[in-house]
């Protein structure tokens, strides 16, 4: 069945469990420059279809699922600004992590820490950016 890998990856990409002491965000280098990574080292994506709540719901959801805000207090590593950092209700009434406003999700392609598969990649409508430690999209 096509949709079990999908799922899997999806299940393998939800943020540690709540309490970890890991931060949310962390900035990093990449190929592409310094981005937003998760605690885990995951690259995390901005949808340009967004504007200041997700559009990204169900097959778009499967393929970039959203970043989730664990519960507790948001942290944040080095390069980060915390006064970007948010979330945002999604329809389900679960939070989703902001930057600048900008809501964050994974890839199910980025298949481990540090790798980034779908940098400016045109889907469901819009355009899939790697987010820059000032809230910029990199393009």
């Amino acid at each position: 069945m096509r949709l079990v890998p999908v799922l899997l990856a999806a299940v393998a990409l939800a943020p540690a469990a709540a309490g970890s002491s890991a931060p949310v965000l962390t900035a990093h280098s990449s190929s592409y420059g310094r981005a937003l990574f998760d605690g885990r080292g995951y690259v995390l994506y901005a949808f340009t279809r967004d504007h200041k709540r997700s559009a990204c719901y169900g097959e778009c959801a499967v393929r970039w699922p959203p970043y989730f805000a664990p519960k507790g207090k948001l942290r944040v590593g080095n390069g980060v600004k915390r006064s970007l950092l948010g979330t945002v209700a999604r329809k389900n009434g679960r939070r989703q992590v902001t930057y600048a406003g900008r809501p964050l999700y994974f890839y199910v392609g980025d298949t481990g820490p540090g790798v980034i598969r779908c940098q400016n990649a045109l889907e469901f409508g819009g355009r899939w950016l790697l987010v820059r430690p000032n809230g910029k999209l990199l393009r």
